[in-house]
């Protein structure tokens, strides 16, 4: 099967959408539909039920889009292999959002180097929709991600819980934390979800990041207010140019890590429970620590 004919399925099958999935691999919506057309004949089933609304899984095609899954997976694993470094048997593909490479998967990368010494770690660090995207595409072996959507095919792991809280670096504590100098960073989706629902009266901030990063070195040169996870800042705190805001929101969201259902034997698997039993014995360090420890 033409590889391309499963990414496109799997484009589909991910934005309902012929046009978005056009897009998304950059063809045509007529040769999304081509393809589509060709894969159906293929396999002798129809994959989608098509209507004006968009475009949605048959039984036929939700068996399918784990084999896709899989097929996709494989064809990227297989050119990432052909360029592998002498001494190393695969290479794993990890992917998060910065919130969750800073603090954790920083200070895990070099345990995992020595637990899996034959493999190769390619690490991407993305926005939430596009780590999903390219998860479901095959790019990544294992996503670390806030609220993975379930689906049929996947092994989903809890790792730890983060708490988002609200500090600044003002040492007027009459100055409104909301006010004119708060940063909105943006840590995904789910934070900008509960953070509007949650305080939808503020009013729009002057700066918005989206890197936590440098919205923390904002805060070492003006004083301003901003929203961290507490493992990122809690040195800070203690060091007392940071202060907590206390009786402001804070939101909470778990850590996962995500691999397809049949790697849970494989590299991807190990590497899950590597990283859960750093995550149970305190592994989710501190920025100075993580940082230190690379």
């Amino acid at each position: 099967m033409d590889i391309e004919l499963a990414r496109t399925f799997l484009a589909v099958a991910e934005t309902g959408s012929f046009l978005e999935a056009a897009k998304r691999v950059h063809v045509a919506q007529s040769t999304v539909s081509l393809r589509i057309r060709a894969l159906e004949q293929q396999l002798g089933r129809s994959l989608f039920d098509r209507s004006k609304t968009g475009a949605a899984l048959t039984e036929a095609g939700r068996h399918f889009q784990r084999h896709a899954q899989t097929l996709a997976r494989t064809w990227m694993q297989a050119k990432l292999d052909a360029a592998l470094p002498a001494g190393m048997e695969t290479v794993l593909a990890v992917g998060a959002p910065p919130s969750l490479w800073d603090g954790f998967l920083t200070g895990a990368l070099p345990g995992l180097r020595r637990a899996l010494p034959e493999v190769a770690v390619r690490a991407s660090a993305m926005a939430s929709d596009a780590l999903v995207q390219l998860f479901g595409q095959g790019g990544l072996d294992l996503m670390v991600a806030y609220r993975p959507q379930a689906a049929a095919g996947l092994a989903v792991e809890q790792l730890f819980e983060d708490e988002f809280v609200l500090v600044s670096s003002d040492p007027d504590t009459s100055t409104d934390p909301f006010g004119t100098e708060y940063v909105l960073v943006d840590w995904g989706p789910e934070f900008r979800a509960d953070h509007l629902l949650v305080l939808p009266d503020i009013r729009t901030p002057g700066l918005q990041l989206d890197i936590g990063t440098l919205a923390l070195q904002h805060l070492r040169n003006v004083p301003a207010s901003a929203y961290f996870p507490k493992r990122l800042v809690a040195a800070d705190l203690r060091a007392g140019w940071l202060r907590r805001i206390e009786g402001a929101p804070r939101f909470g969201y778990s850590a996962y890590a995500v691999i397809s259902e049949g790697q849970r034997g494989e590299y991807a698997g190990q590497a899950v429970q590597f990283l859960r039993q750093y995550a149970l014995g305190g592994g989710t360090v501190e920025r100075d620590e993580a940082v230190g420890g690379v």
